[in-house]
């Protein structure tokens, strides 16, 4: 859809009892079922769960990334955006929406590239939130780097076989299925050397060294696995989209999953700008409230400012992604966006922390589980320098060295300019004032120090006040 900083009503009106539906129904879930997001819905889980989800698919709000031929309504980046920038207020939504990262992601490669029997064995069941899965790229020794991953896939017979570790593999130990990032040509081109396949987690092989949690985790909680294939036999249209386009395949899935992720980390910087200013009006000190002090009034204005900024930054973005229908043009813009991301929310929650004190380092509150989360927002999905460098390179490939001066230099360019018209020197500027106009200070002003002064103050006599210039040292009268 068009936009021009005004949503259209009948979108509105969906995005109005999103905000509603989440702040009401959804959010508390994250009170009641903590970290329990990614695991099967049974019991009360399932009981409190399946209705919000069948409420959700009343307002055709159900899984809006996928097109309307898998269930979903095929939103656009501007409208997912909007729509992320409510879900992102708790960690339940994404499930109860439909849009929970990396199933979306995993499951736009399987409407794409999967096989009909995989479809239906895998897609249906994930578009449902029936089952998880996991995407198997990070290994222990390479991370933002691909081409140092080792895991490899090799030919036998009509069947792929597969060896390697993978780590951080998030969801793993609830996942129906993986899709495995794997080098099959060992020679070729680095990114023309792995190859994406669909491995089910039955699949003889597989074992889970360990689940690891992040910080604040308990180990219950943990859910990021240290994966071993060994000897992992899979059948040959276990391949996702040709062997050696993986890179190709993940680049267009993560490409729209950061600005997903950049529209939720925005919801969760607007929540920590709420709590900020609520303490500022709420909490006394020093015989004024917080809000009074200017040091205050300076987090308040930077944080609604950085707020701000990035949001019609990231919006933007989404905007060129839905107009270019091309992820390569809008390559630089998404990098930035990921680039920025984890300084604003940041910046936003260490001012509310630090405003809320000792309340605010405690576990009373989430602000410092916030700062965590920024950044930890800054490693995943590629580290904030891997983007500053991407977003350096898009730039600059669109300026050309010069040889000599710099273009800006000013000896050159006022010549320049004197040629245009006709003329050999700078007009000098008048020296009586405009008619009609206060006169400017005349030069011949009895400034203190100068010769004019000690006329004047002679003339006078000793009872004469001086002048007191702008740039005199202010001294201290007997």
């Amino acid at each position: 859809m068009s936009w021009d900083f005004e949503t259209d009503a009948e979108y509105q009106e969906k995005l109005d009892w999103a905000d509603r539906f989440v702040r009401e129904e959804v959010e508390p879930l994250d009170l009641a079922f903590p970290m329990q997001m990614f695991d099967p819905l049974r019991g009360k889980a399932r009981e409190v769960v399946q209705p919000l989800k069948e409420k959700v698919r009343e307002q055709g709000l159900w899984a809006t990334h996928l097109a309307p031929e898998l269930g979903g309504q095929g939103f656009g980046q501007v409208k997912l955006a909007l729509l992320n920038e409510i879900l992102g207020r708790s960690q339940w939504a994404p499930i109860v929406f439909g849009t929970q990262a990396p199933d979306t992601g995993n499951a736009e490669i399987l409407a794409h590239y999967g096989t009909e029997e995989q479809k239906e064995r895998y897609l249906k069941p994930l578009l449902e939130g029936e089952i998880f899965s996991c995407y198997a790229m990070t290994e222990p020794h390479g991370g933002s780097d691909p081409k140092q991953f080792t895991t490899k896939a090799v030919r036998d017979g009509d069947d792929w076989v597969i060896n390697g570790a993978k780590y951080y593999a998030s969801n793993a130990k609830t996942a129906s299925f993986f899709i495995v990032m794997a080098k099959t040509d060992l020679d070729a081109d680095p990114y023309k050397s792995m190859t994406m396949f669909l491995v089910p987690a039955t699949t003889p092989g597989i074992r889970i060294e360990r689940n690891v949690g992040l910080a604040f985790d308990t180990e219950d909680e943990a859910l990021h696995a240290d994966l071993r294939f060994t000897d992992v036999r899979i059948p040959g249209d276990s391949v996702l989209g040709g062997v050696g386009q993986a890179f190709v395949i993940s680049q267009t899935r993560l490409g729209g999953g950061r600005i997903h992720h950049a529209m939720r980390t925005i919801a969760q910087a607007g929540q920590a700008l709420d709590m900020l200013a609520e303490r500022a009006i709420s909490r006394r000190t020093q015989g004024t409230l917080l809000a009074d002090k200017q040091f205050v009034q300076g987090y308040i204005a930077d944080s609604w400012a950085q707020l701000q900024m990035f949001r019609l930054m990231v919006l933007q973005t989404a905007w060129k992604i839905d107009k270019y229908n091309d992820y390569r043009k809008v390559r630089k813009d998404i990098a930035a966006c990921k680039a920025v991301m984890p300084k604003v929310y940041h910046d936003i929650a260490q001012r509310a922390l630090h405003l809320h004190g000792a309340l605010g380092v405690s576990n009373d509150m989430p602000l410092a589980h916030m700062m965590f989360g920024a950044e930890t927002m800054a490693v995943v999905d590629g580290p904030t320098e891997v983007h500053q460098v991407t977003v350096a390179r898009q730039v600059l490939r669109d300026y050309t060295p010069v040889d000599g001066n710099p273009s800006a230099f000013v000896p050159a360019k006022r010549a320049a300019a004197l040629a245009k018209f006709g003329m050999t020197q700078v007009n000098p500027s008048p020296t009586e004032p405009f008619p009609g106009t206060v006169p400017t200070v005349q030069s011949d002003y009895p400034w203190p120090g100068t010769e004019a002064s000690v006329r004047a103050n002679a003339a006078a006599g000793a009872g004469r006040v001086e002048a007191v210039h702008p740039d005199a040292e202010l001294v201290a009268q007997p």
